[in-house]
């Protein structure tokens, strides 16, 4: 099943992929947007299925607006380094445990919506990345059963302003507008396995990263676990994985994005999280 947040005229809802078209969930379900339902556990989870399989979509996909696909996750929690191929390309040592940093939900930005580039840099640099969202709270989280807290999986974009990452990770990761999040949430019964994923990133059309899950340095299984273990994990929660290499700022020369640009996130299983570069206003 295929989860999304979307806004049409002026009002947001949830609901499920169905053919081209969506199915409108908050009244079917009882809950105001997917962040509720997801914490409401089993029993909306399968009134989401139930009502998937018997109503006929409300609208278009091409209807509507997409959000990220959750507007105000509690905690989006990045992991840093987390490809042995992107820690060769910026000369960083392997971390000896999962390196996690903080986004702000401000910086999320919904498919096929405007990706914000700050007036302050033109440093801007794109990082694809498997997000994940959270399901079923905890803490202390064996690895063993960290899958069982999954959700679902979707596309992020880590976008980055390198300049100011240079001298605070907190300030380089946070303007507004960087962080494309979507354009839906894939559930783990159509994702069993996320170590067998495909991750592409192209910049107006052209690939720029390419990386399977496997690659990564810590398992989603082991970044869970490590999460969980400083903060409780909420339902709606979002955990980014980390980017493969490729990134811009590694290139010689940079590759920074500008105005104009599109830059896709392409992941097997999920489907491609599309956004334009806009300049700050």
């Amino acid at each position: 099943m295929k989860l999304l947040s979307y806004g049409v005229s002026g009002k947001e809802f949830f609901g499920a992929v169905s053919a081209d078209g969506v199915v409108a969930l908050n009244e079917r379900v009882g809950q105001p947007n997917l962040r509720a339902a997801l914490a409401a556990g089993a029993d909306a989870m399968a009134a989401m299925r139930k009502a998937v399989a018997e109503v006929k979509p409300d609208r278009k996909l091409a209807d509507i607006a997409f959000l990220p696909v959750i507007p105000q996750p509690g905690k989006i929690l990045c992991a840093g380094i987390n490809y042995r191929s992107h820690a060769a390309e910026t000369g960083r040592a392997l971390p000896k445990q999962p390196s996690m940093f903080i986004r702000f939900a401000d910086t999320l930005v919904g498919h096929c919506g405007a990706m914000i580039r700050p007036k302050v840099s033109d440093h801007f640099d794109f990082e694809g990345e498997l997000a994940l969202v959270i399901g079923k709270g905890g803490r202390h989280i064996a690895a063993e059963r960290a899958l069982d807290h999954v959700a679902g999986y979707t596309c992020f974009v880590d976008g980055s302003v390198r300049d100011y990452q240079a001298f605070s990770v907190t300030s380089g990761k946070n303007f507004p507008g960087t962080g494309p999040l979507g354009p839906w949430l894939v559930t783990t019964d159509e994702i069993p396995d996320p170590s067998r994923l495909a991750l592409t990133t192209r910049l107006n059309g052209v690939q720029v990263q390419h990386a399977t899950t496997d690659q990564l340095i810590y398992s989603i299984p082991q970044i869970i676990a490590f999460c969980s273990d400083f903060t409780e994990l909420q339902p709606g929660d979002v955990i980014a994985t980390g980017t493969p290499e490729g990134v811009g700022h590694s290139r010689k020369p940079p590759l920074w994005m500008k105005s104009g640009d599109v830059l896709e996130v392409e992941i097997s299983g999920i489907g491609t999280l599309r956004a334009r570069i806009v300049d700050e206003q």
